[in-house]
């Protein structure tokens, strides 16, 4: 008796040693208030993202997400602000392609995308449109660039002044259709670049889904190509790019979450796991329909090696285009 007594007692102390060593587990996490930086304005499809998450993660975890606005700099000014954060999981940051781009569009960031950050997910995708007023006669990308050809001056393309938006449009026009006199228009904002290509005042437009679509149902607008490898279940009957001949033009606007360098693993895991549970409730996935994105839920190294690949890409656009950094 006094033996099994005597072994109990060294199995317990063994027990007691061995997890006071072992590192904090996920399921301790969150064991604060969480705060999710959007960097930028309220109202957009990242702040909805975000809110959405927030919302379902406090339900889940039993902790309060909030999501915070950090706007300025294109979204540097909120990026350098978890960057610098605790690495926890208190402070987490939702991204789009920009927070990899503007490393390579923007000197003196106060971050570095890889060095700073621990990517958890991309959370949800959606491409890029190509439509046109209803006064251009083309129907189809091919039938768009003879029309250029033939009359360059007659024609012009709104798009977003900066970052993603820029490069992936000059790519596709500059590099991938081969229309250098094609002008285009910048703009700060969808709208601005929506009304405009409404009143004919610019008669393309290269735009994120989600300001364009209404215009395309009620036929205001028509849709010649979408910009992902796949078409887009919003818009069925769009070709993509490559089905209209044109190659290596793939650019989906993404939306991710990254933590600060140095976060656990266990608790990047349990964001990962719990973000790619909440996107397949059914209200959730009604919201990414409305918001015509489509879910993706990524590993955390799939995030990483898209935001290194990003990277690379848009650094050798840049060097093509003869585009310097701001």
């Amino acid at each position: 008796m006094k033996q099994f007594v005597a072994f109990c007692v060294l199995a317990l102390i063994f027990f007691v040693s061995e997890n006071a060593n072992a590192q904090p587990v996920a399921q301790a996490y969150p064991t604060k208030q969480v705060r999710i930086v959007v960097p930028y304005p309220p109202g957009g499809p990242t702040d909805l993202m975000a809110r959405l998450l927030s919302q379902k993660l406090s339900e889940r975890l039993g902790q309060t997400f909030y999501v915070e606005n950090v706007a300025g700099a294109s979204g540097a000014v909120g990026a350098g602000q978890v960057a610098k954060s605790t690495p926890d999981g208190s402070n987490l940051l939702v991204v789009t392609n920009d927070f990899a781009v503007a490393s390579v569009t923007t000197t003196g960031l106060p971050y570095d995308p890889v060095k700073n950050f621990t990517p958890v997910s991309i959370i949800a995708a959606s491409p890029q449109v190509i439509a046109v007023h209803p006064s251009v006669p083309a129907k189809t990308m091919k039938e768009l660039v003879a029309l250029i050809s033939v009359e360059p001056d007659k024609y012009n393309y709104a798009a977003l002044g900066i970052g993603f938006g820029q490069l992936s449009a000059e790519r596709l026009f500059r590099l991938g259709l081969k229309q250098d006199k094609l002008v285009r228009i910048p703009f700060n904002g969808a709208a601005p670049a929506v009304s405009a290509t409404l009143s004919g005042q610019t008669q393309i437009i290269y735009m994120g889904l989600p300001p364009v679509v209404p215009h395309l149902e009620s036929e205001k607008l028509r849709a010649l190509a979408v910009t992902s490898s796949q078409r887009s279940d919003v818009l069925p009957a769009v070709p993509t790019l490559a089905e209209s001949g044109f190659t290596n033009q793939n650019a989906e606007l993404q939306i991710g979450m990254v933590a600060p360098a140095g976060t656990p693993k266990d608790i990047v895991a349990l964001l990962q796991k719990e973000i790619g549970d909440i996107i397949k409730l059914p209200e959730v996935r009604k919201t990414l329909d409305t918001l015509s994105f489509r879910p993706v839920a990524s590993t955390p190294e799939e995030f990483g090696k898209r935001i290194s690949e990003d990277i690379a890409i848009w650094q050798d656009v840049m060097k093509e285009l003869n585009i310097k950094p701001n």
